[in-house]
């Protein structure tokens, strides 16, 4: 048992270019040390493996490794090269120095948290991405997890704990993990550990302890990760076994394969097998084998059979259908399952009569004399429908065609032609070859039946024209007798070997067109993005590959909705409708040759996915009776399949197109309100308050008061103005309704005209203006302009200091001329330099909200743009602060006379 490789046997092809890739492939190996929840020791155990490969010789370098001050995983930190954190520039927030750790490039980096999401301003916003680039310098990476992090079983988790993860890997991460090591703990010894402090403090330990560390939820979660780090081992496993040619099976975990076949109990075989299934928390896969037989089943049992297939996918197994290569059905089975390390084969109990097994074999038999270490189920099953409603399926009636037949004489003629030729010559004993050749050719060509008729007759003409007495068909040389008897078996024997092996062409040619079209037909879906492309594709290549016409209707408003066709239809009939509505409202077929509104002149199929039905087809043509033959019915299968998953694919998108938009609106809608309830508000009743005064208290007020009032007025009037002007002009940007009036203008004189505007707003800061002399005359729109340095001068002066300066400076550079208005506050933050253009946004220091909409910079980018310029935020690099920098294209003649001088 130590060597199980049989030499006949070959590696699988795609176990073995995984195999060289993985060796030729440079980057680095990972490691992920899994556990089920925090606390385990996932951080521990990586720590000491790290220390053991230390002692080996490898240069180990931690990168990031979280204690959360546990003074034993503290303890391990000592001895190993610890790289410092890098602290971010505007924030206290430290994360990992990705580039000091490449720099330093050791053989193996120490990574915690894989799931950590980065600090804003890091290269990568998740620690899985800095350690893909680890990997990919060729560097070692060993790292930790726990099983909630996992993307699919984010949400497994959230149902037992109550508690939503929303730090999460993708499984791609995991999948890619050169090795994998689960870090088990009971549920017992994790809680003593959290009691004595361990893993939280204590406050946080009992709130912990109450709700997501009780013990079934540590169960639940422990098995979860017992089951994930079996899979991801179970492949391995198979890999292995694959690529060395080694025969299963291994049993180290369940693997069940049941047998399907025309027969009505098959059903029966598949709700059996998903019940072991389930109990044994196995794998399984649903196998049919093809052989010549499958060739000449009815069109019921090639119905049934495919029914069947699709019984086994809905129920979560793997449905195959494989070409028998072998001399016997058992071998194939044998086959295969040896190769996908099957421990369990499930196969019907035969029904036919033991002469039958006798002259044919059995399967079954064959199957337990050959399984080996493979248990083989044999189950007499129940003789149960597949549970699809009956849809009657058209017959394959193929007219007789008399030409195969007399081809294949015209051959045999042929052949007796050359024999009487080369006779004399080659003797009688070389005479069969032509007629054997003749035959192989009928066989070839016309198929089983031109090629039989072909064998009589050039048996026939052996006999009559070569074999004494010739011209009869007498025989009378014994020897001669078992000639022609030998003649006519070899010549049945090697027409039948070549009808089957054309036959088998033939249907491989269909298979592998069929499949191109399908292949074609989903790449066609994947570039589409609009639902109407897709209705149009999935009616045209249904239309075409099966030569019916084709309408797709789709719910709209509550009711179902032609939606396209082809040939294009715009609407149905009431019988036709109603048949559309039924299929829709039952999601089962209806119309015609259905058990539900037979007479009607479509066949309607409901279109589902996973997630329910999303839509009904319609198809019909100008036959009458069944539409379909059991072939093109599941081809129809395949191609709605297909055609559903885009629609939902499609409408997904509209959907979250659609939430975006509404969340966005309600987002809007809520600043908008704010600044109206806020920064309206505010100078209004200044406005109010200010008049009210001067009419109440004009007489006991001094000259000086009544002129700080009247200013006070003014001010606050000219502030609402601002702000009533910025929400008009936003509108004016979202509608388009703004056309820039562009002329030359100088830029000196706008950038005047606006400081002289912003006046009031500057009265508190220095103002430093430093324009080149050689700046060109530009296309503006001085209005515009105007406005974009207004409200740029109106953002530096709310959020620069008093006293401070605000510099404006023009440059040219090439083809363009750069303005620059600096202040010396403190600066954007990093993550926020994109976002101060958005509409409505308003920075915020500590718990003081600057006064305005939050639109100035948002409507400064539209009129930049709109001039064909581009705006941009930084912070400066001599001294803290922010800089708002406008570039401006300078024409192209201006440019020519520059280069003229």
């Amino acid at each position: 048992m130590a060597n199980q490789r049989d030499p006949h046997k070959r590696p699988s092809p795609d176990a073995l270019l995984e195999a060289a890739r993985r060796e030729t492939d440079r980057s680095g190996r990972l490691k992920i040390f899994i556990g089920a929840a925090p606390g385990v020791g996932k951080t521990y155990e990586m720590l000491s493996s790290a220390h053991a490969r230390l002692k080996a010789g490898v240069d180990v370098v931690v990168g990031v490794v979280e204690t959360h001050g546990r003074a034993e995983t503290e303890a391990l930190l000592k001895g190993l090269e610890v790289i410092p954190r890098k602290r971010l520039s505007y924030q206290t927030l430290e994360e990992m120095d990705l580039d000091a750790l490449i720099a330093r490039r050791p053989q193996l980096a120490l990574v915690d948290e894989l799931a950590h999401t980065n600090a804003p301003g890091s290269r990568h916003p998740k620690r899985y991405l800095d350690v893909e680039e680890l990997l990919s310098h060729g560097i070692d990476v060993y790292t930790a997890i726990n099983i909630q992090h996992i993307e699919s079983l984010n949400d497994v988790v959230a149902q037992i704990t109550h508690v939503r993860v929303r730090e999460t890997v993708p499984d791609s991460v995991v999948d890619r993990a050169d090795a994998i090591e689960l870090i088990d703990l009971t549920p017992d010894d994790l809680i003593q550990r959290l009691k004595e402090g361990k893993v939280y403090v204590p406050k946080q330990a009992e709130r912990a302890l109450e709700h997501y560390f009780s013990p079934g939820n540590l169960t639940a979660l422990r098995e979860l990760a017992l089951r994930r780090t079996a899979e991801r081992v179970d492949e391995q496993l198979l890999n292995h076994m694959q690529a060395n040619a080694i025969q299963g099976p291994w049993a180290a975990g369940e693997r069940i394969l049941v047998c399907l076949s025309e027969d009505p109990r098959a059903a029966g075989l598949v709700r059996y097998t998903k019940r072991l299934a389930d109990r044994l928390h196995a794998q399984w896969t649903a196998v049919s084998i093809e052989t010549r037989r499958s060739l000449q089943l009815t069109d019921e049992q090639r119905d049934r059979l495919a029914d069947t297939m699709r019984l086994a996918e809905s129920l979560g197994g793997e449905a195959l259908t494989l070409p028998g290569v072998g001399r016997r059905i058992a071998d194939d089975v044998i086959n295969f399952a040896q190769a996908n390390n099957v421990t369990q084969i499930i196969i019907g109990k035969s029904t036919r009569s033991r002469w039958f097994e006798l002259t044919h074999g059995s399967v079954v038999h064959d199957l337990v004399r050959r399984a080996g270490n493979i248990s083989v189920n044999v189950i007499a099953g129940d003789e149960l429908p597949v549970g699809k409603a009956a849809v009657q399926t058209a017959q394959r009636q193929e007219p007789f065609k008399p030409q195969p037949y007399l081809m294949a004489l015209l051959l045999t003629a042929i052949g007796l032609g050359a024999a009487k030729l080369i006779q004399p010559f080659f003797g009688i004993e070389n005479v069969d070859l032509v007629f054997i050749t003749a035959v192989v050719g009928a066989a070839a060509r016309y198929g089983l039946w031109p090629s039989l008729l072909a064998s009589v007759a050039a048996s026939l003409c052996y006999n009559f024209f070569f074999l004494p007495p010739v011209y009869t068909f007498t025989i009378t040389d014994p020897t001669n007798v078992a000639a022609f008897f030998f003649f006519m078996l070899i010549a049945l024997i090697v027409s039948n070997v070549a009808a089957r092996v054309r036959t088998q062409a033939d249907t491989a040619i269909g298979r592998v067109r069929t499949t191109e079209s399908l292949y074609a037909f989903s790449r066609k879906l994947a570039g589409t993005a609009t639902l109407d492309d897709v209705l149009w594709a999935t009616a045209y290549q249904i239309a075409l590959m099966l030569k019916v016409r084709v309408v797709l209707l789709l719910p709209e408003g509550g009711m179902l909705t032609v939606k396209s066709g082809y040939p294009p239809e715009d609407q149905l009939d009431q019988a036709d409708l109603a048949a559309a509505n039924w299929a829709w409202g039952n999601d089962r077929p209806a119309g015609r040759g259905s058990d539900t509104l037979p007479g009607g002149k479509r066949l309607f199929l409901p279109m589902r996915t996973g997630r329910g039905p999303i839509g009904v087809i319609g198809i019909d043509d100008d036959r009458t009776g069944p539409l379909l033959t059991p072939d093109q019915r599941r081809l129809l299968d395949a191609l709605v399949d297909q055609g559903a998953l885009a629609i939902e694919r499609v409408l997904l998108v509209e959907d979250m197109d659609r939430v975006k938009r509404t969340v966005e609106s309600d987002r809007l809608r809520g600043a908008l309100l704010t600044s109206i309830s806020h920064d309206l508000k505010t100078p209004l009743a200044s406005v109010l308050g200010s008049a009210s005064a001067l009419r109440d208290l004009e007489a006991n007020l001094s000259d000086a008061q009544k002129h700080d009032l009247l200013a006070t007025v003014i001010d606050e009037s000219e502030r609402l103005n601002r702000f009533i002007a910025n929400l008009l002009d936003m509108t004016k940007l979202e509608s388009g309704a703004i056309v820039p009036n562009t002329a030359r203008h100088d830029i000196g004189e706008i950038v005047g005209s606006a400081l002289r505007r912003a006046a009031k707003i500057l009265v508190h800061h220095r103002v430093s203006l430093e324009l080149a002399a050689d700046l060109p005359m530009l296309e503006l729109d001085a209005v515009l302009f105007e406005q974009v340095l207004f409200n740029l001068l109106d953002n530096a002066a709310k959020y620069a200091p008093s006293d401070t300066t605000i510099s404006i400076r023009g440059s040219r550079e090439r083809g363009a001329v750069a303005l620059q208005i600096l202040d010396e506050g403190n600066g954007i933050p990093a993550a926020e330099l994109e976002s101060v253009f958005d509409k409505f946004y308003r920075a915020e220091k500590g718990d003081h909200v600057r006064p305005g909409t939050g639109l100035g910079l948002a409507i400064s980018r539209g009129f930049v743009e709109a001039m064909h310029g581009t705006i941009a935020a930084a912070n400066r690099s001599d001294r803290s602060g922010a800089v708002i920098t406008i570039r401006l294209p300078i024409p192209a003649d201006t440019n020519a006379l520059d280069t003229a001088a």
